[in-house]
């Protein structure tokens, strides 16, 4: 006779008239059976997010240790020529650049500070006087200007030679940030700055210039601006002049594929957006290669004629091209208005790191975290967002996407992940225009 008790003992059932056995459940048994269920589940979670046992902080050091932060604008060139008469081996400039004392938002201590890994170097300067007179006498001073502003970053970088790169391309940038060195490419910011000739144009990318906006506040040749700068001051949105993009601006952008220097649509009408993206009127297909806003936020957000409309939002998506979210506060906190000139009203009290991360956020949740970087214009804006008042604060930006959900996947493509993909496919696009026989464009 058997001595196992009822919850052990086997029980005989009839399934069609023959015998079987079955055991009682055992409570314990499906205890230990879900106890192996959560460890293994909590061990691929693990597994698959190699962050999760960090705090937010080392997450965002982590980031930054693997993926270079690139700042997609930067105008530190205009400070140096303003406050310092161009002079980088003076006592006054090299002191404030190296202790920390330096105008504006960036210097070397601060850089650091930031876990900054890249900067696109803004060349900028203004619009002529004249902004509607194209013709290559008024133009001469701006493309003088900016090739001094080129010599500018060309010797800094030579000065400080462990801090910045030589200027890099999109196959050699990760190159330069393994060696603890600052990705230092250089960026045009305005077409006026090539005077009408694409010789210039290719002079500037041999001498490190990865990307050149269009248009500045300025209509000129090739494109149309988003806003124009007054004669007596101020700005206002635009009227067509191209409406979009010009015959000769079509040329221009065949030939920066070409060369595989990166089109920038930041300060660009939306119709001069709609044509280079391809959703133009005409039946031109726009660039061969994605494309960047340098330093624009959205639109949706803010209605002012500098950001990027949803619509548009959704072509970058299409052209696997790439939108950095500025901080200027009038770019990012402002309200609708009726003014004739066609700019809405500021909201300085909202502009904030937290409002950054909206624009961000927006961006990424409506197209895709693929599209979305950063674009500050630093030393280029005259007032900054709380929380964001200099480089040194950029990682309080990404601790804010992690805060709000932000995967750490997704924040290292917005920190630089996104730039560098963008811009490997641009020199991809060159190469294989170049195989194809396509020649230099001949203005």
């Amino acid at each position: 006779m058997s001595t196992m008790s009822d919850e052990k003992s086997p029980v005989l059932e009839s399934q069609g008239g023959a015998p079987t056995l079955r055991r009682k459940n055992n409570p314990f048994n499906l205890l230990w059976l879900l106890l192996c269920i959560l460890v293994t589940t909590a061990w691929f979670t693990r597994s698959w997010s190699p962050f999760s046992s960090l705090s937010i902080e080392e997450r965002v050091q982590k980031i930054l240790s693997q993926t270079p932060l690139i700042d997609g604008h930067d105008d530190f060139p205009i400070l140096v020529r303003e406050h310092f008469h161009n002079r980088v081996y003076d006592h006054n400039f090299t002191e404030a650049f190296v202790q920390g004392k330096f105008p504006g938002q960036v210097d070397i201590p601060r850089l650091r500070q930031g876990r900054v890994g890249g900067t696109f170097w803004s060349v900028f300067v203004p619009c002529p006087e004249n902004g509607t007179d194209f013709s290559d006498e008024n133009y001469a001073a701006s493309v003088r200007e900016t090739m001094e502003q080129v010599d500018i970053m060309s010797r800094v970088q030579q000065a400080y030679p462990k801090v910045f790169s030589s200027p890099p391309n999109g196959t050699t940038a990760m190159s330069a940030f393994r060696e603890g060195k600052i990705i230092s490419p250089l960026g045009i910011e305005g077409l006026h700055s090539i005077g009408n000739s694409l010789a210039h144009l290719r002079i500037f990318y041999k001498l490190g210039v990865s990307y050149a906006t269009l248009t500045h506040n300025c209509h000129n040749r090739y494109a149309d601006a988003a806003i124009l700068e007054l004669p007596g001051g101020g700005i206002k949105k635009s009227d067509p002049l191209w409406h979009g993009v010009s015959e000769e601006g079509q040329k221009l952008v065949f030939e920066m594929n070409r060369l595989g220097m990166i089109v920038d649509l930041a300060h660009v009408s939306t119709e001069t957006m709609r044509d280079v993206l391809g959703a133009g009127k005409s039946e031109w297909i726009g660039s061969r290669a994605p494309v960047i806003y340098s330093h624009s936020s959205a639109y949706a957000l803010c209605p002012h004629p500098r950001n990027v409309p949803d619509d548009i939002l959704e072509l970058v998506r299409e052209r696997n091209s790439l939108v950095m979210v500025n901080f200027a506060p009038e770019f990012i906190s402002c309200t609708a208005s009726n003014r004739v000139n066609g700019i809405p009203d500021a909201d300085p009290v909202h502009a904030t790191l937290e409002r950054v991360a909206d624009h961000i956020l927006y961006i990424g949740n409506l197209i895709g975290f693929e599209h979305v970087g950063i674009g500050s214009d630093f030393d280029g804006i005259p007032t900054v967002p709380r929380g964001l008042e200099d480089v040194s604060r950029f990682p309080n930006l990404i601790e804010e996407l992690l805060k709000r959900g932000v995967s750490d996947k997704d924040a290292s493509k917005v920190v630089g992940g996104n730039l560098l993909r963008v811009w490997q496919k641009v020199d991809e696009v060159a190469l294989e225009m170049q195989a194809e026989g396509a020649l230099p464009v001949e203005d």
